[in-house]
This record gives C-alpha cells, sequence and structure tokens, in this order.
C-alpha cells in the first residue's frame, strides 16, 4: 500500500518497533500482541476513504484479520484522505463507530509562542518518581470515555514501549516542571531526520498559562539543534490543541481519519 501520509508514515514507525505491520495491497494490517487493548495498534489501515459500499466490507476484513474477539473487542478502521474528504463513513457511524479525524502538522523551524511561560522548567524525564508522576498526568488527562483504572492499564502499556524505545536511543521524554511539580509532558522520537511528538499532555488546572507550548518550542529547538529536520505532530482536528502547535511553528500539512467502534466496557 501507498503511504503518503507524513503522520501514517510516523506512525508506521511505533507500529513496526512495537509490533507487526503486514501489507494486504489495499490496506495495512496493524497488530500489537503485547497489547491488545491498544485501539490504533490494533487496526486496518486504507489507503484511501471508504466510499458507501465499503464500511461493511472494511469491518468483515477486520474481523478476518482479528478473528479473537476476546482479545481484539474493538473494531478500528483508519484511511488516508485526499484534501478534506472524509469519504462515506456515515453507514459506520449509524453502527456505532466513533469518527476521528487528525491534522498532521509540520515545522522546520520554530518560535516562542506569543505568551511563553518564564516560569517552567523543562527537563528530561529521568527518576522512577518522574515517570510514575507522566503516569498520572496522563491519566488525569484521558478522554472522557475511559475510567481512570482502564487508562492506568494502558499507559502503563504504552509506556513500557516508549521507554523501551528510549533505552534503545530512539527519543527521550520530557516535563515541563514548576515548582517541582510536572505539569506537562511530552515524547519525541527520532526515524532518521524526522522527529515525531508523542503524547502531548498538560494538566486540566495549568492549562492557558502557556506552558505546553513553551514545552514544545523548547523541545523542538533542541532537536532541530541535534540534526532532525523535520518534526511532526497529530492532533485532533475538532481540538484546540492543533493552535498552540500553530504558535510556535507548525504548519497543517494533511489530514488522516479513522473510526471506532469501542468495547461495551469503554
Amino acid at each position: 500500500m501507498r503511504v503518503h501520509s507524513k503522520g501514517l508514515q510516523t506512525d508506521l514507525f511505533f507500529w513496526r518497533q512495537n509490533g507487526i505491520v503486514t501489507d494486504r495491497g489495499d490496506y495495512l494490517v496493524i497488530e500489537t500482541p503485547s497489547n491488545p487493548d491498544y485501539y490504533w495498534g490494533n487496526a486496518l489501515v486504507f489507503e484511501r476513504a471508504p466510499a458507501a459500499d465499503d464500511c461493511e466490507r472494511w469491518r468483515a476484513l477486520f474481523r478476518r484479520e482479528f478473528p479473537d474477539r476476546r482479545r481484539i473487542k474493538h473494531e478500528l478502521l483508519g484511511w488516508q484522505m485526499e484534501g478534506d474528504e472524509a469519504g462515506a463513513f456515515k453507514p459506520l457511524l449509524d453502527a456505532g463507530f466513533v469518527l476521528e479525524i487528525n491534522v498532521v502538522l509540520l515545522a522546520r523551524d520554530v518560535h516562542e509562542p506569543p505568551k511563553p511561560n518564564r516560569e517552567v522548567e523543562v527537563r528530561c524525564i529521568e527518576t522512577a518518581d518522574e515517570w510514575a508522576a507522566v503516569v498520572e498526568s496522563q491519566v488525569a488527562c484521558r478522554p472522557e470515555r475511559f475510567t481512570a483504572e482502564q487508562y492506568r492499564e494502558h499507559v502503563l502499556r504504552r509506556l513500557r514501549d516508549y521507554r523501551r524505545l528510549i533505552a534503545e536511543g530512539h527519543g527521550r521524554w520530557y516535563g515541563a516542571f514548576l515548582g517541582g511539580q510536572l505539569v506537562a509532558n511530552l515524547g519525541l522520537f527520532r526515524d532518521g531526520s524526522t522527529g515525531r511528538f508523542q503524547w502531548v499532555e498538560t494538566l486540566p488546572e495549568f492549562r492557558r498559562r502557556g506552558i505546553c507550548g513553551t514545552l514544545v518550542q523548547r523541545v523542538a529547538s533542541h532537536a532541530l539543534e541535534q540534526g532532525v529536520e523535520t518534526l511532526v505532530m497529530v492532533a485532533d482536528a475538532s481540538y484546540h490543541a492543533a493552535r498552540i502547535y500553530e504558535s510556535v511553528g507548525f504548519r497543517p500539512q494533511e489530514k488522516y481519519a479513522f473510526c471506532c467502534l469501542y468495547p461495551k466496557q469503554a
């Protein structure tokens, strides 16, 4: 399958490092055997948006590729978009799927946000206590559909994979601290000359203080100084975070979409 989306190209780095990617010609099978509850890590990704008669066929393909419904309890179908054309996905919504459209932003140079936070300290996450704070921060910023218990298990599994990549020299995790408290954090991983941000989160009570923009800008600046040529950020197209990234120099380049049928317990 031809993958022209820069967002999906960088997703492939993580999928291949942590799982199995199989090319079926017009779609990819993404499997993460160590984490069956990682929805975007157990998915079908198609080269193009769905036509009206694709939706049931795509669902049948998913069930064929993931036959063990005791382990893979969701269904996730992703696709590349041409411009703003998301495709004929209404049959999926009628079946209970949730649509998310992601915007992919790129930067080759960055600058300070309009209102930088001069008090925040940005540094790499190193100690066990700091990693524990990252877990709790990610849980506090979880999507509303998940309980804290559900999401904490997901975070622990994902961070296990991220920390392995860090140990292998592929990236680092960074935190923004105020008075010694972790208030925001993110990961940045490198694949050749491309850097991809992961899991950019700020505790709700510390938002709108310029912390996120300051954290992203400082980490991005350091990466560019270290030889990264292109930085990639992926954000929910309907969420305000993309505007924060644009404020430090990222520019929207493309979109891709996915529909997920979540398990009943989620």
